[in-house]
Order: C-alpha cells, then sequence, then structure tokens
C-alpha cells in the first residue's frame, strides 16, 4: 500500500505539510509517493496558457530533483486525475490520499469533487492540510486576520529528511505545452521557475530591491524591479506564502534592532507584509463564493449591456487601442507575463468601463497572459475594476493621466509604443494632439475617454439608486469585507491610513 502525495499548486520541498506528515506516517501507512498530474482538460481551459505551464514544467524539473535526492523522485502522470488515481490504486493499492486544500478555477473545483467522490467510494482518507490563510468552511470573517496571523507565525512544515525509494515506478516524462493541448506561447521576459529561482528572488527583494517598493510599485518601470516579483512563486508554490511572510518579518526586525536602518527600508516591508495579507484575503472571496469567477457578485449589475464588440476586444488585447499608455502597458505584459498591479487594474478597468467590453471575457484574456495567474486574486480584482462587486467604490482609471503620472517622459511608452519614437515628450501620451499625427503609423483613439468614462460612470452607479441594491450589496459587504480592524490599511492620505467603503482597501494598490 501507499500514500500518494499528490503535487498542485505546492511545487516545493520545504514547508509542505502534505509531504512531512505523509512521511511521518509512512512507518504506518506505507511509503510515500510523490505524484504530479499533468491534466490536459484542466489546461485546455480558456484561463490556462503555455508559458503558465512553462513555468510549472521547468518548477516539476527542479522538483523531480528535490525529492530524488530524498530517495523518491517527483514521478509524473498526464491524464485524468481520477483515472491516473485510480490505476494507481489498482496496481499498488492507495492507502491515504495527501494534498494541499487548493482553491482554484471552476475546473479544478469540479476535478476535486470528482476525486473526493473516488476516495470516499474506496474508503480512502484524503488529507488536506492548508498552506495559506484561506479558510475553508468559513462561517464569518470575524477574527480572519488574528487566525491568519497565527498561521503564518507556526514554524514552516519541515522538510523529511529521506523517502523510501519505489524503483518499481516509472518516473514518467513531464508533458510539453502541446502534448496538454497547448498552443505556442512565446513570453520571452518570462520569470524563470523552480523553488531556487523563488528563494533568490525573495532574498533579493529583502535586501537589495525592496527599499524603494512603496513609491516605485505603481509605475511599471520602476515597479518591474522595485516590487517582490514573488507572484509567480506564490502562485504555483514554489515558496510558501508563510517562508515570504517569516522572512519578511525577520528582515524586519533587523532593520528595527538598528539605531540608524537605511531610509524606506522599513515602511517597505511593512507595506509588502500587509500586501501579504491582502493575498489571502482575496482568495478567500473565491473560496466562499465560488460563482465570483462567472457571475457579477452583485446580481443587479447583471443589467448592465456590456457586449463583446470583437474589433474593439482584439485592439485592447493586442495593444492597438491608440491610447499609448495602455498599450505599452499591454504588449509589455505580451511579452513578460508580468504587470505591475496598478497598471493591471488600469487594463480591466480601460476594458471594461472605456471600452465597455465584458469582465468575463477581458479577464480571461489577461488570465493568459498572467504567469502568476491566481484565480482567487484575479476573479476577485477583475469584477473590483470592473464595477461589479457592488461593495467597492467605482474607480474609472484615466489612462492619459496615469501615463502621465507613470511615465512622464514617455520612456516606457516608448520602449513598448516604437511608432511613437519620434513623437515629442509632450505630446508621446496624447499623439492625436501633436500636429504630425497623420503621418504615424498607429491608430487614433478607439474612444474618447472622458466622455466614455463619463458614459460608464452614470451607467454603474445608476444602478446603485436601484431598490434592493443596498440590502444586496450590505449582504456581500457582510460576507465578503475585510472587517478593517483586523487587515492592514494600503494607503495615506492626509496622514491617515484609509481603506475605501468596503474596508478592502483602495482599489489598485494590491501589489506583490
Amino acid at each position: 500500500m501507499l500514500q500518494v502525495v499528490w503535487f498542485k499548486r505546492d511545487l516545493r520541498t520545504g514547508d509542505h505539510a502534505a509531504l512531512a506528515e505523509a512521511a511521518a506516517a509512512a512507518a504506518e501507512l506505507g511509503p510515500v509517493l510523490p505524484l504530479c498530474i499533468a491534466e490536459p482538460e484542466i489546461w485546455r481551459g480558456p484561463d490556462t496558457s503555455g508559458r503558465q505551464w512553462a513555468f510549472v514544467a521547468e518548477s516539476l524539473r527542479e522538483l523531480r530533483d528535490d525529492l530524488g535526492r530524498l530517495g523518491q523522485p517527483l514521478v509524473v502522470r498526464t491524464g485524468a486525475a481520477v483515472e491516473v488515481l485510480e490505476a494507481l490504486r489498482r496496481a499498488n493499492g492507495i492507502s491515504a490520499l495527501w494534498s494541499h486544500q487548493e482553491t482554484g478555477n471552476a475546473a479544478t473545483y469540479a476535478r476535486d469533487r470528482q476525486v473526493a467522490a473516488w476516495a470516499r467510494a474506496h474508503g480512502i482518507a484524503w488529507h488536506q492540510p492548508r498552506q495559506h490563510g484561506v479558510v475553508r468552511g468559513l462561517k464569518s470573517r470575524d477574527g480572519w486576520a488574528r487566525r491568519w496571523d497565527r498561521f503564518m507565525a507556526q514554524p514552516p512544515a519541515a522538510q523529511p529528511v529521506a523517502l523510501a525509494p519505489l524503483e518499481r515506478f516509472d518516473p514518467g516524462t513531464i508533458p510539453g505545452p502541446r502534448d496538454l493541448g497547448l498552443a505556442d506561447d512565446a513570453c520571452p521576459g518570462r520569470q524563470r521557475g523552480g523553488r531556487r529561482a523563488g528563494l533568490a528572488t525573495l532574498e533579493s527583494f529583502l535586501s537589495e530591491r525592496g527599499r524603494t517598493y512603496r513609491k516605485a510599485m505603481s509605475s511599471p518601470g520602476t515597479g518591474a524591479t522595485a516590487c517582490s516579483r514573488l507572484s509567480p512563486h506564490l502562485a504555483w508554490g514554489t515558496v510558501s506564502l508563510r517562508e515570504a511572510t517569516q522572512a519578511a518579518r525577520r528582515r524586519l526586525a533587523e532593520l528595527h534592532a538598528m539605531p540608524a536602518p537605511p531610509p524606506g527600508w522599513r515602511s517597505a516591508l511593512e507595506s509588502f507584509l500587509g500586501r501579504l495579507h491582502w493575498h489571502c484575503h482575496f482568495m478567500q472571496k473565491l473560496e466562499d463564493a465560488p460563482r465570483l469567477e462567472t457571475e457579477n457578485l452583485h446580481p443587479l449589475y447583471d443589467g448592465l449591456d456590456r457586449t463583446l464588440d470583437p474589433a474593439r476586444f482584439a485592439a485592447w488585447a493586442e495593444g492597438r487601442t491608440g491610447l499609448p499608455f495602455v498599450d505599452a502597458c499591454m504588449r509589455a505584459l505580451i511579452h513578460d507575463g508580468w504587470m505591475n498591479f496598478r497598471m493591471r487594474a488600469m487594463l480591466q478597468a480601460v476594458a471594461s468601463y472605456h471600452l465597455w467590453l465584458p469582465w468575463r471575457e477581458t479577464g480571461l484574456h489577461l488570465a493568459r497572459l498572467f504567469t502568476d495567474y491566481e484565480p482567487g486574486i484575479h476573479w476577485a480584482q477583475t469584477q473590483m475594476q470592473s464595477g461589479t462587486t457592488g461593495i467597492n467604490t467605482v474607480r474609472i482609471y484615466n489612462p492619459v493621466k496615469q501615463g502621465y503620472d507613470q511615465d512622464p517622459d514617455g520612456r516606457f511608452v516608448r520602449a513598448w509604443v516604437p511608432e511613437l519614437a519620434d513623437v515629442p515628450d509632450g505630446f508621446v501620451q496624447e499623439p492625436w494632439r501633436w500636429e504630425r499625427a497623420g503621418e504615424l503609423d498607429y491608430p487614433a483613439p478607439l474612444v474618447d475617454h472622458m466622455a466614455a468614462a463619463k458614459a460608464a460612470r452614470e451607467a454603474v452607479w445608476g444602478l446603485r439608486k436601484t431598490a434592493g441594491y443596498r440590502a444586496a450589496a450590505d449582504a456581500i459587504q457582510a460576507k465578503h469585507g475585510s472587517r478593517r480592524s483586523g487587515l492592514p490599511q494600503t494607503e495615506r492620505k492626509g496622514g491617515r491610513r484609509r481603506a475605501g467603503p468596503s474596508g478592502d482597501g483602495r482599489q489598485g494598490r494590491f501589489a506583490l
């Protein structure tokens, strides 16, 4: 009989509770088989991409080596999860199944329900320890932040000293993107996967890059260095959230102990720690309401007549809207698989408000571009930036003002929109105002951004005056609100910390 440790979004050996507990139970329940199941049905979904799998595949290769040094390499099988597990059960017997809890998309949720039914049918205990601050079966948000703090303060799960080798198992081939039905997806600037890259990224942020985090995170140019860049490693679990939290707390304690710490560091790390709280806060929303991925959180927003205009969608998706800062951000995201959070929020807001496109379709496009796609964070933020939660302030980014604010010299725009290389600084964010605009190989704006924003604001705010709106919003707030007394606030104004009306903080300020 075997114990199967199923690696999903937890591609590491350190602080891996499922692996540690299974190894500790080996004398009673049998040897441990580390298993990853590459599921074509899951990877053919509308929110997955080749760039995501490339990061995962790199992480799996390193994980296989790390487990091999413990005695038993990672075994990889391709197919449906239940079919793979059943084949193992029939051939070897399974005494226990282990995996971390996962707050995934609708496809993985349905898959887990099938696996749970299979395990029950065969009398196999499926153990699912937590690996972050999301609480399954949460009854109330009261006290949630304190529970998060207690969990993150617990000692990390110890890596097993050794695993008994299971030489009869062929480790299997880590499939390529095409084996999973994924299209070619060149992403030249993508971060590399694997635990060593993740730990190095964390270390460089805490010791070198993070000092300007608070000031530099909002610009796509400076944010690429000043942000932690941990998001893909946290999304795919090469580094645990607890490891990141405890490392940041240790670094902050060192700074507090210094008589004259380097300027900027303490506030930067306090801000970063606050955003690690927010990471799980948003994931908790999807855990509590899986419909968030596909349905308006506030049902009255079903009345908005957003429609999928193919031409507008293609122009936005390819970085051809005629709004230079928007196009530069989209093209950078296509190239790198990452974008700082304020600009992610702007891309979604422009799609939902200015171009009046449905958030589900635009959200899927962005999900595929993000190497760090985390469904819980992504869909909560997609709705938040589209104005459909019912509890957040409607914030419509001015894409031209954002360009002037975050890229005042036009350097970022020129780097990604070379069609505007010769446009003077004073016109690069609004090239249509330049006297030689007609000579440019660059489209005119799809919309008048000011008029489009005004129309969108009136439509979205108008629904808030509808009968029954407030009662539904109050129920959403009671279920999903952050409880201001628990979570760190994310922005200062006039020297005081504040959050939006929902207690979710200012939109566009969540960043890692």
